[in-house]
């Protein structure tokens, strides 16, 4: 038995110098021009999709709203900044330095072919380790991944696929106005100058986590950020007032709970005059709405004083109140000039 031990421990013993020996003097050929030697490929592959099936999210919390349109064309514009230089879309090639990278990415239709969504969710998420795939910039943003996974899965499954944009710029995400009926997006008309332009400040800065306009604000300059604010905000827009105040989305919003304050003394319409003076929501898209409303809640927001506030009115609502709240703002009329 001492015999076997010792050889066990020779031959271990031995490995470990050999491995020493090919990263301290460099023997492993790093070149992304060469492959992998036999097997290692494979195990890497292998190790990755066993990876992704273990720790991929229950099919449970895959959104209902997966399908949505508006949900996918939101993905597809950030797809064109972020993720359409390696793995290109289902009627265009990659550019050829996408295709000298080693491992080489895989075009998106091949990509998505052996995935479920919340598999995908999982590797958009998370990134994969020694593959170029980065992870989501943003923590707690789970909305915005799952906007990117609406649209793979509208490549996976063939459906009618959102145009394929450009760029993403400001006017092709929120409409030339600011005005866009995307339910995924915000509204920008119904905002300030002044709002606008620090949310931008805040994104460039980090202070508010989103890896969409993340991508987008980072390199904007103070006369860049203001300039866009003149652009899409209005001076005090004034929210348009509740046709029905006694209907239970309606008291919710106006009343509160024991736990949840009136959405309406800040936000308005009849807002309290000592309470901070924050962004009008009537009319405000849905999607978006009910996404802030889970970010606030799940203390995923930054952006100061007024983020402290709206945690804590949001920290008590329940998937329910905030989906009602949602649904009742946005299908009030858009605030007056």
């Amino acid at each position: 038995m001492r015999q076997v031990l010792w050889t066990v421990a020779t031959l271990a013993g031995l490995a470990v110098l050999g491995a020493a020996a090919v990263i301290g003097f460099g023997l492993y050929n790093t070149s992304a021009r060469g492959a992998h030697l036999p097997g290692i490929g494979w195990a890497l592959h292998t190790t990755f999709k066993q990876s992704v099936r273990l720790r991929a999210p229950a099919t449970e919390e895959v959104p209902a709203d997966l399908r949505h349109p508006d949900r996918a064309a939101l993905g597809a514009l950030h797809y064109q900044n972020a993720c359409a230089f390696c793995h290109g879309f289902p009627d265009a090639a990659r550019p050829a330095t996408a295709m000298a990278m080693n491992p080489r990415p895989p075009h998106v239709t091949e990509a998505v072919a052996d995935w479920d969504a919340r598999h995908m969710g999982w590797i958009v998420q998370e990134g994969v380790k020694m593959s170029g795939m980065p992870h989501w910039p943003a923590e707690g943003r789970e909305d915005e991944v799952w906007s990117v996974v609406s649209y793979l899965m509208a490549i996976k499954e063939e459906t009618e696929l959102p145009p394929r944009p450009v760029s993403a710029t400001c006017t092709s995400c929120h409409g030339e106005d600011g005005d866009t009926t995307n339910a995924y997006i915000p509204r920008l008309d119904l905002l300030t100058p002044d709002q606008i332009a620090q949310a931008l400040r805040h994104y460039r800065s980090g202070v508010r986590e989103s890896g969409i306009m993340a991508a987008v604000a980072r390199d904007l300059e103070d006369a860049q950020i203001a300039r866009a604010a003149r652009a899409f905000g209005r001076t005090d827009p004034t929210p348009a007032p509740i046709p029905d105040p006694e209907a239970p989305a309606a008291l919710l919003a106006t009343r509160g709970t024991g736990d949840v304050p009136a959405c309406t003394a800040c936000h308005g319409p009849g807002r309290d005059a000592e309470a901070p003076i924050a962004p009008v929501i009537t009319g405000q898209n849905e999607g978006y709405l009910r996404a802030q409303l889970r970010v606030w809640r799940d203390g995923a927001r930054g952006g100061g004083v007024r983020a402290e506030l709206m945690r804590k009115a949001a920290q008590d609502l329940t998937d329910a109140e905030i989906d009602s709240l949602a649904a009742f703002f946005a299908a009030l009329a858009p605030a007056e000039p």
